[in-house]
């Protein structure tokens, strides 16, 4: 498959988001040790596949899985879970596409069908995520060799837990930085106003 350079890489991505499960994180850790100096290029056009395959469960979600849900779960929760989601729907998506199997990816893929959420914010959260997921990876290929791939995995499944609450701290770190830049944007528009 080196042979197919990016653009094989890329519709391996897709497929793996789409439909066929790839083992992406060795697949990947072979492109960049094969070639060290296109490790960047590598990690977009995995990124982008991925993104692309994404549209397949996101469609299915969009077009019959509320029904689906329905099936699993009351209203009741399904509501909560649509208003828990919506509240955060950009990192519900991203910080998934952040973490290596068994995260059940396609699971969340599949809700932001469900629960509507816009295209393009959709696309650029696992866009985004991926790199995330990526880049990590491939700086730890070039440093450590190709083997970095499942010594991350080992990693991540004995301290998984770890990672997680790590992760998470990120992210609610982020938002409220995120939600302080907001406030303080909106206290000086109103302070401007007052004068």
């Amino acid at each position: 498959m080196m042979k197919f350079g990016v653009g094989g890489l890329a519709l391996l991505a897709l497929m793996d988001a789409s439909s066929i499960p790839i083992p992406m994180d060795l697949v990947l850790a072979g492109f960049v040790w094969a070639n060290r100096g296109s490790f960047w290029l590598y990690v977009l056009a995995a990124s982008a596949g991925s993104a692309a395959g994404g549209l397949v469960p996101y469609a299915l979600g969009r077009a019959g899985g509320e029904l689906f849900l329905l099936r699993r779960m009351d209203r009741e929760r399904f509501e909560r879970v649509r208003q828990r989601f919506e509240r955060q729907e950009f990192f519900a998506v991203m910080v998934p596409s952040m973490l290596p199997p068994p995260t059940p990816w396609k699971a969340f893929v599949f809700a932001a069908g469900v629960f509507e959420m816009r295209v393009v914010p959709f696309v650029l959260a696992v866009f985004l995520g991926r790199v995330v997921r990526w880049m990590t990876l491939s700086l730890l290929v070039l440093r450590f060799g190709p083997d970095a791939a499942s010594l991350m995995g080992a990693a991540l499944h004995r301290h998984g837990w770890l990672a997680l609450g790590a992760l998470v701290a990120l992210v609610v770190g982020l938002c409220v930085w995120m939600w302080m830049r907001r406030k303080s944007g909106r206290e000086s528009v109103i302070g401007d106003a007052n004068r």
